[in-house]
């Protein structure tokens, strides 16, 4: 099992790193991606920061995938901080999407999709089929969540990922303990979000470092 999209104390979530990355072990995760929330005044040391755990995560038998969620940045200013994300040894750097419940600047998902240096787009709201299109040319996965609000528009992002081609992946968006997900609780959101029984299987094993490998 794979979760790309998690949040610490090191910004609005409730664990340290490290009980995190417990928490998903003991829930049979095999990689899990640390993205705290991200602009310019904190992305250094996010990275930085996270990336102090990696034994730990050797420790419990978790692939862990050094990260930041690029949250609410002007969209003209993405590139920049994905590429500076990525310079400072991000393995991942996930994108705050047009989300239906936050005030998002429009804009944001066209630029996450464009940019080379970003791998997911979390949460995308109504994005658009041309936008999906975009990102899956450049091989970013949009996601389907099980974070409460955000998860209102998942039956959209299955329709327009399938029409465009794009890959998805299956998230938890964690704050808290209560929100990594088992295994049958990954099944139900892929499910509900109208993936088939197939579909499901295959994006929920999908082979992550693939996915990360542009």
């Amino acid at each position: 099992m794979y979760d790309l999209h998690t949040h610490t104390i090191l910004s609005d979530g409730e664990l340290l790193p490290t009980e995190l990355l417990r928490r998903a072990a003991v829930l049979g995760y095999d990689t899990l991606a640390i993205t705290d929330h991200a602009d310019a005044s904190n992305l250094a040391h996010l990275v930085e920061a996270v990336g102090r755990v990696r034994d730990s995560a050797r420790c419990y038998g978790v692939d862990l995938l050094v990260g930041v969620e690029l949250t609410h940045v002007p969209p003209s200013l993405i590139p920049a901080l994905a590429r500076d994300a990525k310079r400072r040894g991000a393995d991942i750097v996930v994108v705050h999407g047009e989300t239906v419940v936050e005030p998002v600047a429009p804009g944001t998902n066209r630029a996450a999709c464009m940019c080379e240096y970003v791998d997911v787009l979390a949460h995308p709201g109504l994005i658009t089929v041309e936008d999906a299109g975009i990102a899956a040319e450049r091989g970013i996965a949009l996601e389907i969540t099980s974070r409460a609000g955000h998860n209102r528009t998942n039956g959209h992002v299955v329709r327009v990922a399938r029409e465009a081609g794009c890959p998805l992946t299956v998230d938890s968006d964690t704050h808290a303990p209560s929100d990594l997900m088992s295994k049958d609780a990954r099944q139900a959101v892929a499910l509900g979000a109208g993936l088939t029984a197939a579909e499901s299987r295959e994006i929920l094993s999908r082979d992550v470092k693939r996915l990360l490998q542009k």
